[in-house]
């Protein structure tokens, strides 16, 4: 893959042209985006994924759904669906996607909707009866039809934007200028002993504007693990499978290390669809350990129920106070 990637090169300048001059035709008004008259915050990043969107998104619910009816408004990448769908008792992974089903069923008192078509599912949202009053749009940074009131951009610690390119050699969905856009940047999965000197060196190198804020986050690792009957210890699962689909399973490896448990790691691309095979290679492993976006999915297997489980993680923010003040404060 990384020998395709640098086979391609030539093209990088083509993608950068195409993305950068569709950006001008938004940012000059020649192409037009919808603005709303009520909150809405778009969590996203110029990469490809990876960057913690999903964290994200939960750490905006549980700060905000005590005081405002909140929804959520997704892609729904890889569904089996088309439109828009509001997630009812009905739902399932394959209809309204991974992480749209894993908000689902953690938040009881939210709204999930997929919709690739972002102005249309704002406004499907909007004609509820019990309508809501803050809509967190789920992976919309590119998304240049709607414009949100607020947008987070991420970036990971082990790969900022500022040290990458656009595809198809980097990483970047569109170049680095769009940035901009942002009205704050968190930098995450940092460690959590990162130092001010550091983070101050990298909000020195994200060369934000005057009216955008840095804010650093870390992944807080649950220390017991959930299955669907049961919750236990880490340290008690003695050797186990862990099976990972996501972007990137590096910072999960290397906690897991830490922790000085016995596995074996399947691991597979991220949002990945298990095959017949698949399941019949994991239904011989013991233990499995998995992500709490795999479990959604591998959970309807019968024969997983005795040996599936999950390890809950949470996104930190250093100085969270703040941040958490910018929100409401643009939520207000």
């Amino acid at each position: 893959m990384k020998l395709i990637r640098k086979i391609l090169f030539p093209v990088v300048p083509i993608y950068y042209l195409v993305t950068w001059f569709r950006n001008k035709l938004y940012d000059n008004g020649v192409k037009s985006s919808k603005s709303y008259d009520f909150p809405i915050i778009c969590v996203g990043n110029l990469s490809v994924g990876g960057t913690g969107k999903t964290p994200m998104i939960e750490y905006l619910i549980r700060l905000l759904k005590e005081e405002k009816r909140v929804a959520t408004l997704s892609r729904g990448y890889k569904r089996i669906t088309e439109g828009f769908v509001l997630a009812d008792e009905n739902a399932t992974a394959d209809t309204i996607g991974d992480e749209p089903f894993q908000f689902f069923r953690k938040f009881e008192d939210i709204k999930v909707a997929v919709d690739g078509n972002r102005q249309n599912g704002i406004a499907e949202l909007r004609s509820l009866e019990s309508k809501p009053e803050v809509i967190l749009l789920d992976d919309a940074y590119q998304h240049r039809k709607v414009k949100a009131g607020f947008n987070i951009l991420l970036t990971s610690y082990a790969n900022p934007y500022y040290n990458d390119m656009v595809l198809p050699t980097g990483n970047l969905r569109e170049p680095r200028s769009g940035s901009k856009r942002a009205d704050v940047v968190v930098v995450t999965k940092c460690n959590p002993s990162i130092s001010e000197a550091e983070r101050n060196e990298i909000t020195r190198r994200l060369k934000l504007k005057s009216h955008q804020k840095a804010f650093f986050s870390y992944i807080d690792y649950a220390k017991n693990v959930i299955s669907w009957q049961k919750e236990l210890p880490l340290n008690q699962l003695q050797e186990f499978t862990l099976v990972t689909g996501i972007a990137n399973a590096t910072p999960l490896v290397e906690f897991l290390k830490k922790q000085g448990v016995k596995f074996e790691h399947l691991e597979f691309p991220d949002h990945y669809s298990f095959r017949p095979n698949d399941i019949e290679l994991l239904e011989r492993k013991g233990t499995i350990l998995t992500t709490e976006k795999d479990y959604v999915r591998l959970s309807d297997y019968e024969s997983f129920k005795d040996k599936l489980y999950y390890l809950p993680i949470q996104m930190q923010i250093f100085n969270n106070k703040e941040f958490d003040e910018t929100i409401k404060s643009f939520v207000s």
